[in-house]
């Protein structure tokens, strides 16, 4: 007789159970502190401690100091000044925008001329060597003079105070594009040079092609080391040749014993120097190949 293995299947309950998977949505919350919170906290706070810091000296300061304003009086004092900037009511009578823009102006004359001079002497001194060495002794001596004791020559050789203070500016200006401009030619690879001789390159191509893109973060480098000294020079010249201008107004406020305004315009020199040489630095970070 044969034995026959059979399979027995489990019988199958008619009320079998079955399970239910259940999706369990969690709620989260958003989170407040985006990624670029941090390094602005980072920013605003130690900026805000040292703000702080300097209208506590401040007030100490007039607490100490008889007729000197409190940062309060300050306030309100430039509530009134900046309520009409731009009033006109004579020659020797306008509001401290047009006092602003009139120094902008010179700046802007003494400056450009200062670039337009002091980039190409700086290529020429880079790259000759016999000009680098007649010129350098020249430079030398010329560029620790004080600003204003370039003002009288300027009186002297254009006999009136608006192309003085331009002249002013152009020759105190001028050195750092001419320093900067010629070590940055001076440090380009001899190798770039030795493939413009090979291929027999005219000067001119050399210049355009080859030495001025290389050399371009130094020169604005320069750029931006001279436009502080620019707008450095003009306030102190202002304040001697007088007319229209921020360095004048200064003077005319003090004569008239306002404190207040006085130091509401050292607060406007501080901004708009400090936005000039910002603007300046992105053009640098723009053209900057070190990236």
């Amino acid at each position: 007789m044969k034995s026959e293995a059979r399979t027995l299947k489990p019988p199958v309950s008619a009320a079998a159970p079955t399970a239910q998977v259940i999706t369990l949505k969690l709620q989260t919350t958003p989170s407040i502190r985006q990624p670029w919170l941090r390094p602005l906290l980072q920013r605003l706070i130690p900026a805000g401690c040292g703000m702080l810091l300097l209208l506590l000296v401040w007030q100490i300061a007039a607490l100490s100091s008889k007729g000197f304003p409190t940062p309060y009086a300050t306030w309100q004092a430039a509530l009134t000044l900046f309520a009409d900037p731009f009033y006109n009511n004579g020659p020797n009578d306008q509001g401290i925008g047009w006092n602003v823009l009139a120094s902008l102006q010179r700046v802007a004359v003494g400056f450009g001329l200062a670039a337009l001079v002091g980039i190409p002497a700086g290529f020429l001194l880079g790259r000759f060597t016999f000009v680098s060495r007649m010129f350098n002794p020249i430079i030398a001596l010329l560029r620790p003079v004080s600003p204003l004791a370039w003002l009288p020559i300027g009186l002297l050789l254009f006999q009136r105070a608006e192309p003085a203070s331009s002249w002013t500016i152009f020759i105190c200006s001028i050195w750092p594009m001419v320093i900067n401009t010629a070590e940055g030619v001076q440090r380009i690879p001899q190798d770039y040079l030795n493939v413009a001789r090979v291929l027999q390159l005219s000067e001119w191509t050399v210049m355009r092609r080859i030495l001025f893109p290389a050399v371009l973060p130094a020169v604005l480098t320069g750029v931006r080391l001279s436009i502080g000294i620019a707008w450095l020079v003009i306030v102190a010249a202002e304040m001697l040749t007088g007319g229209l201008g921020i360095g004048f107004w200064i003077w005319n406020e003090w004569n008239n014993l306002n404190v207040e305004n006085i130091l509401i315009a050292i607060v406007i020199i501080g901004v708009v120097g400090l936005l000039l040489e910002q603007i300046l630095m992105l053009l640098a970070r723009r053209f900057s190949w070190d990236k």
